[in-house]
């Protein structure tokens, strides 16, 4: 779809609604995902391997799929990653063999590397094209707002659903994926209904463009590369994802199987997973507008340096937990943290990228945070089999904390600009 240029409140307006139908339906099956792969037979081991497939495929299409946006357009890519994610939905929550999950992951995981990043990139070039003063980074932490409220309405629903068990001929961890199914193809129409392309990418010569750019992704990658290469800030920035995803498996993955542990089984657990989910998507919300208050008063990278510790440390108060109540509350807290930390780092990567090379920037990002998620799954996942999910979280959280040196060169080109800002113009 093309048309008129959009103004920045246009697509601001686009990127927050965008954002809430694409994160509801994550929000109904974000609780139950491992619980329901748990009671279909599956061991901690198997999960891992399953759940490593997603990132296996991010880490060789990202950049491609990066390029591929920048090249042909970002609404067609993202309309193709909406059917692929409606495509895998159906599998797993058909699924009942461990072949079937490993399918419909490395279809999740093709779905992520598409969606990973257009959006973004369409309303930071499509803001500043109508308003080049416009603050990118305040609508980036509004938008981060909106993702947790759409998580955690989708997660109260589920636990909702799961709790209620309305249709005897579906489990009760089945229920909320078929809802989030429908939930998607929402998400299709709002993105070919209100998505709009100041220049057409896809002319004529479309399908031309696009097998020459299928052709051109190991230049792609090689550009990429080149890109990480010729400026150590994005690189610190880019390796930050190695420690923020291991210590994402500890709370997104091993949460729920903890407090299955910890509450007697996975229905009990799913149930409580729709309410704890949706409150600490409520407090990403609040954690995200934290940021864009902070980073005002504090500085972007600091900002981005502290919520990373934070995170980190509460990751590892949630491996020591010895009870629901203390497991609950800390994971909330973690949150809160993941919810300030991103909006900064995505305003961080934006620095270092132009309209040319944002969605690569942008997908270079997410290919090392899906390679790091895949190794540490790898290694989490059979450490919590034979050892104890408890132990396994808190080695990840501990090693997350790491990660936040990396943002001292960020900070530092912060504060030399700032200097720059901030000096008085003296005529020779």
């Amino acid at each position: 779809m093309t048309g008129s240029a959009v103004s920045a409140v246009e697509a601001r307006r686009t990127l927050l609604l965008l954002t809430v139908t694409r994160w509801f339906p994550v929000g109904l099956v974000i609780g139950v995902t491992t619980l329901l792969a748990l009671e279909r037979g599956m061991s901690l081991t198997q999960l891992a391997v399953i759940l490593s497939m997603q990132g296996l495929v991010v880490l060789g299409l990202e950049l491609p799929t990066g390029g591929l946006a920048d090249a042909l357009g970002r609404r067609p890519v993202l309309i193709a990653a909406g059917v692929v994610a409606l495509v895998s939905g159906l599998i797993f929550v058909t699924a009942h063999t461990f072949g079937a999950f490993v399918v419909a992951l490395l279809l999740q995981g093709l779905f992520r590397a598409l969606d990973s990043g257009p959006l973004e990139a369409w309303y930071v070039d499509t803001a500043q094209g109508d308003d080049p003063e416009v603050r990118v980074e305040v609508t980036l932490a509004h938008a981060g707002t909106a993702l947790g409220i759409a998580i955690a309405s989708g997660a109260l629903v589920s636990g909702a659903l799961v709790a209620w068990h309305p249709i005897p001929f579906l489990t009760a961890l089945e229920l909320p994926y078929w809802v989030a199914l429908a939930f998607y193809v929402v998400n299709l129409v709002a993105i070919a209904m209100r998505m709009r392309e100041s220049r057409t990418h896809l002319d004529s010569t479309g399908l031309a463009r696009a097998l020459r750019s299928a052709r051109e992704a190991p230049r792609t990658v090689t550009g990429g590369l080149r890109t990480l290469a010729s400026s150590p800030v994005l690189r610190a920035l880019v390796l930050v994802e190695v420690f923020w995803s291991i210590g994402m498996i500890a709370f997104e993955t091993f949460m729920p199987v903890r407090l299955s542990e910890l509450v007697g089984g996975q229905t009990p657990a799913g149930a409580l997973m729709g309410p704890v989910s949706a409150a600490a998507w409520g407090l990403f919300a609040v954690g995200s507008t934290l940021a864009g208050i902070a980073s005002r008063r504090f500085g972007v990278g600091r900002t981005a340096l502290w919520a990373r510790v934070l995170n980190g440390a509460l990751v590892v108060v949630m491996g020591l937990a010895t009870g629901p109540f203390g497991l609950i509350t800390a994971f909330l807290f973690t949150y809160t943290l993941h919810g300030s930390g991103g909006p900064v780092h995505s305003a961080l990567l934006h620095r270092e990228a132009d309209a040319g090379n944002r969605t690569t920037v942008l997908s270079m990002n997410s290919m090392v945070a899906g390679g790091s998620y895949v190794v540490g799954l790898l290694v989490l996942g059979p450490l919590a089999e034979h050892t104890s999910t408890a132990l396994a979280i808190v080695v990840a959280g501990t090693f997350s904390i790491l990660g936040a040196a990396l943002y001292l060169p960020a900070i530092r080109q912060e504060r030399a600009a700032n200097r720059v800002a901030t000096e008085p113009v003296t005529s020779g």
